[in-house]
């Protein structure tokens, strides 16, 4: 069986093809980085232009690196949120169109459980119990995984994510799109100590996450030391702010292994690139004696080939797969705790 699965829920448009047993005969992503970046941040209304003006070539690339035509396809896969709206319709209207055509089935995926599953493309041994981390510039959550396909959201973020505060803070200071690699490029070097950040703390005892008030705090530094992207003090400032981000998200993932005990942790979603943060997971799995499983950086952000992944963990033993053309743009799993 061959899956071919469309990602487009911000601002990547992406395809990807690979078989049953999981092996990737291809994997396009056609970033708009610079479309954006003149924004500072994903304008909405053009990233879902840009899908439109590019998806056909982008399927097209991946079919054409498989070696296959569309017809050689056994089902299709498509993300069906959270993301965008705009951005997510593209993607589902070309996956039903492809899907009604060919008479074959379609799964709409989950775009969060897909990034969980971007783990187990590279380790499908993983065991269970297991605690996932996971940080994009859209979402920070916490999910527990009992066994494969099963999940509970433990926690995730109240207000700002940490992808998007570490945005935020690089557009204030005007240091260029996207932010989060910026300032881990800027901060190298830099005294992660030199600037101090009191780290939120969720009052009702939950494992949610907050950034506005790191943010907040980010803002009122800047405002203080008169701080601009040529202050002689920048990297410090960048290295104590990317550093309280990672404290806070490991904090609360600290937390969540006292309470529950895993086997195991996955650390997934864009931000995972982050190498203070790859870095402090590391530290924490092995001081609690936990195997600890990162997804390689090319699956870390967005990506088709984690929607694939699913898809076909989804379809393993059913004789018949549904042809399903009644999907929406709207998350059916991750959004809601168990």
């Amino acid at each position: 069986m061959n899956i071919l699965a469309i990602e487009s829920s911000c601002d990547e448009t992406a395809a990807a093809v690979i078989t049953a047993e999981r092996k990737i005969l291809s994997s396009v992503v056609l970033s708009q980085d610079e479309v954006h970046a003149p924004f500072g941040g994903v304008v909405p209304e053009l990233a879902s232009r840009q899908h439109l003006r590019s998806i056909g070539y982008i399927v097209a690339e991946s079919l054409q690196r498989a070696s296959l035509s569309t017809g050689d396809i056994d089902a299709f896969a498509v993300t069906q949120g959270p993301g965008l709206i705009g951005s997510l319709l593209v993607g589902l209207s070309f996956a039903k169109g492809l899907a009604y055509y060919y008479r074959k089935p379609l799964l709409g995926i989950d775009h969060l459980e897909a990034h969980m599953e971007a783990a187990f493309l590279e380790n499908p041994d993983i065991h269970f119990p297991v605690l996932a981390l996971l940080v994009s510039g859209g979402h920070t959550s916490l999910f527990l995984l009992k066994k494969r396909l099963r999940f509970k959201l433990l926690g995730r973020t109240r207000d700002d994510a940490a992808g998007e505060a570490l945005d935020k803070i690089a557009k204030f200071l005007d240091l260029g799109y996207p932010g989060g690699p910026v300032i881990e490029r800027l901060s190298a070097g830099g005294d992660s100590e030199k600037f101090a950040f009191a780290l939120p703390r969720m009052k009702d005892g939950s494992l949610d996450f907050s950034f506005s008030g790191l943010k907040t705090a980010a803002l009122r530094w800047i405002g203080e030391t008169k701080m601009s992207n040529r202050h002689p003090e920048l990297p410090d400032f960048l290295a104590s702010f990317e550093a309280a981000v990672v404290r806070a998200l490991l904090e609360n993932l600290a937390e969540a292994v006292g309470r529950f005990r895993p086997v195991s942790l996955i650390l997934c979603g864009g931000v995972a690139r982050n190498k203070r943060l790859r870095t402090g997971f590391d530290e924490l799995a092995r001081a609690s004696c936990l195997n600890a499983y990162i997804p390689a950086p090319q699956f870390c952000t967005d990506n088709a080939a984690m929607v694939a992944a699913l898809a076909a963990e989804r379809l393993r033993g059913k004789k018949k797969p549904p042809l399903s053309l009644d999907l929406d743009a709207y998350p059916r799993f991750s959004c809601a705790r168990e």
